[in-house]
Parts: C-alpha cells; structure tokens; sequence
C-alpha cells in the first residue's frame, strides 16, 4: 500500500514554509513515527514523522523547495520492507557463466532501489551492481552514487607531466603554487527562511518606526554582592542558578508599571496599553535571533524567572522551542554583553515600541562620594519608538532600571 506524505497543517499566520532537509532518500526503509522531513517556518523548524513503517517510495519536493500546506511530498510504500528482503535474496547467486544471465541478474538488483537512484545511476553511467550500499539491506543511496561519481573522474596524476611534453621551457614550479595562493572563491547560499523573516522585521521596524536610543549606565555592586551572598542557598532550593537575567527582568517590570508607554503598541490610530508584561528574552540560536517569553513577567519569582530562562536556551540550542514560545510580548531584552558588547544601539521588535540592551559588565572608575572608586558598570540602552514615547518617559524608565538595580531592595518592596 502507498501511503501519502504531505506537508502538516502550519502554525497559525504562516501561509508557506520551506522544505529544510529528508532524513532518508528514496529507496531507504522507514519505521513507523521516525523523522523523516523538517520544514522550516519563519519561526520554528517543524519535524515530520513516518505515519507508517515501509520504503521511501518518491520524494516528490526538494530540499529547500517551498511549499504549501496539504502539499504531497512523498510517497512511503508500506509492502516494500517485505518484498524488498525476498528481492534481496534472490540476487544472491551464484556467478553466471553467460553474459546474458549476468545482464538479468544486474536488473533485479537494481529493482530493488528507489527510482531517484536507478535514475541518477543512467545518467552518470554508473553499473550499480558494482557498489556495496550503505542503507538498510545494503540498498544504494544518493550518496553512495556520488562517492562513486567522484571516484570515476580522472585523476590529474594520470596526464603527462608538463615537463615531459616542453622540455624546451624551463620548468617554473613557483607559478602554479603563487597562482594557488591568489585563488580566492566566493560561496553562495540561499537565506534560511527564518533568517529571511528577521531580516524583514528588522527593516519593517526601521522603516516604520521613529527609533531613538538612550543611554544610562548602573553600578552593579549591590547586585553582584547580592548574588554572591544567596547563590548556593538559591541554587539548593530552586534548582537554578541566580543570573543577573533575572534582576533585569524585574526592574523592567517595575519601572513598565511606572512607564505605561513603553509597554504599549500603535494599532492604527489607536495606542494599546497593556496591563500586563509579557517580556521577550532575545537569545542566539544555531539557526538565529529568537525571543522567546516571559508571560506575566509581573506576576513571576525570581526562580520562576530563572527556570523559564534556562528552559528557552536549552530548547532555543535543539530547535524545539514552538510558535507559542515566540508569539506575542509586549517589550525585549536584549543581552550583547554576553559576545562582549560595550554598548550599542538594538532595534525594536515590532509592534512593540520598546527593546533594552544589556552589556558588558566592566570594572571601571566612577565618582563616589567624592571620591574616585572601581566598579563593576554596565552601559545600558533602551531604543524606543519616538510616536509613541516621549523622551521624557524614555529617560524615566531608564532611570528607574538603574535605580533598582544599584538598589535591589526596591525590587522586593516595589518601588
């Protein structure tokens, strides 16, 4: 029986994907519920198990291809893994002493691989009773074909040496190596459908916001003492260990509470406020930027916070954070400090009207008391959408991150 393959349904908004990578190839066995197609999305890679155990019959839609939801994208013969191990048997015979029984015995072999390989071995000339399979029953895969390939170009040894056929020039060994040494190649490839989708926000969001950026910088004495003071005793009991993530996401909240604006969006000619902060955490993936969130950020613990965290770079690294993971949030935070940033300016992640930039944490000298102290200070950034956020609020909300963290005191009192 053929079992059709077809493109899952999509995460709501999202009205194509591409086709990332088949795990097997036409020709290869499959079993029941293993992962046989990841597609990627403008937002996750989305994996595709094996409905039924059997041989991939047809690929119908290449790598990188972009599809459609409903679409066919293979074909899984579920009677092959049976009939292909009888096939398998009958082959094993003894060596024919015909040119004719040879010639027979040469086609039932190849019957029994897939059509893309049966197909791809014409057109390279390639006997395909010559090559000892890779895959499940020693059957042939595309790669085999192309290590064979390779194998059958000739090798530049094999020509006469130059030396030989113009003994009449001097020989000029320094050419060839300075030639290779100015050999330079460019490499093309094709964007990444999630890299296309934050290269497209990022420009919706400088041509279609007034951005402005502010700057302030805090002492984070107090927090780093407060840190090394309970982190064992946090760790022991929360199972997380306490980050600065953390603090930042608290003081954010607090000062939004104070700062309405910042946490709202324009929507037309009307401005949204939000009661509530749903806080993006921007972290780096294999396959880019993502932020996931924090919902209810204003109703989490500081281990709440911690856990959700750590949860979200843990999945963010094997790609199995979903689309509700990455949907909505009404303000980012942003960490460059981690790659070594000092300062810079972030963009916005829209509709949102508001992203903060972390940094560098860097011993520094600063004025105390009258006095000149080292201090562990960072550069902090807060770039903002100027229709809908005064210069005015910027600064206050600013101001108000500083002053709860150069005294963390005010995040439990909330102040």
């Amino acid at each position: 029986m053929e079992v059709e393959i077809k493109t899952p349904m999509l995460p709501e908004s999202v009205s194509e994907a591409t086709l990332l990578s088949w795990k097997k190839q036409p020709g290869e066995s499959v079993q029941r519920d293993e992962l046989l197609i990841e597609i990627e999305t403008e937002k996750i890679v989305l994996e595709v198990p094996a409905s039924d155990s059997g041989v991939l019959k047809e690929a119908l839609k290449s790598e990188g291809e972009t599809i459609y939801e409903g679409d066919l994208l293979g074909v899984i013969d579920t009677d092959a893994a049976v009939s292909g191990e009888v096939e398998a048997e009958s082959v094993e015979q003894p060596e024919a002493e015909s040119t004719e029984d040879q010639t027979d015995a040469t086609s039932e072999a190849d019957d029994r691989h897939g059509p893309a390989v049966r197909r791809m071995a014409a057109e390279e000339n390639i006997d395909l009773s010559k090559i000892k399979g890779t895959g499940k029953d020693e059957r042939i895969t595309k790669t085999d074909l192309v290590e064979q390939a390779q194998q059958k170009e000739p090798s530049p040894q094999k020509e006469p040496p130059k030396e030989v056929t113009q003994v009449s020039k001097p020989p000029q060994p320094e050419k060839p190596a300075e030639q290779a040494s100015d050999d330079r190649g460019d490499r093309r490839e094709p964007m990444s459908r999630i890299r296309r989708t934050i290269a497209d926000r990022l420009l919706q969001a400088q041509h279609g916001a007034a951005l402005l950026t502010t700057f302030n910088e805090v002492d984070l004495s107090e927090v780093i003492a407060l840190r090394k003071k309970y982190r064992d005793e946090f760790e022991n009991k929360h199972g997380a260990k306490l980050g600065f993530m953390s603090f930042f996401v608290k003081a954010s909240v607090e000062s939004l509470k104070s700062n309405p604006a910042v946490n709202a969006v324009i929507d037309g000619n009307d401005i949204v406020y939000h009661d509530y902060c749903d806080v993006g955490i921007a972290v780096s993936s294999p396959r880019g930027l993502v932020v996931p969130i924090i919902r209810n950020a204003e109703q989490k613990s500081f281990a709440d916070i911690e856990n959700q965290i750590r949860d979200f770079g843990e999945r963010a690294r094997t790609g199995s954070l979903g689309l509700n993971d990455l949907s909505g949030g009404t303000f980012t935070i942003t960490n460059g400090g981690i790659f070594g940033s000092l300062v810079s300016t972030p963009i916005i992640n829209p509709p949102q009207s508001a992203i903060l930039g972390m940094h560098k944490i860097q011993e520094r000298p600063i004025a105390h008391n009258g006095e000149v102290v080292i201090r562990p200070m960072m550069y902090l950034a807060l770039t903002y959408d100027h229709r809908i956020i005064d210069g005015r609020e910027a600064v206050t909300f600013l101001v108000g991150i500083k002053e709860a963290l150069e005294d963390p005191s005010r995040l439990l009192l909330e102040l």
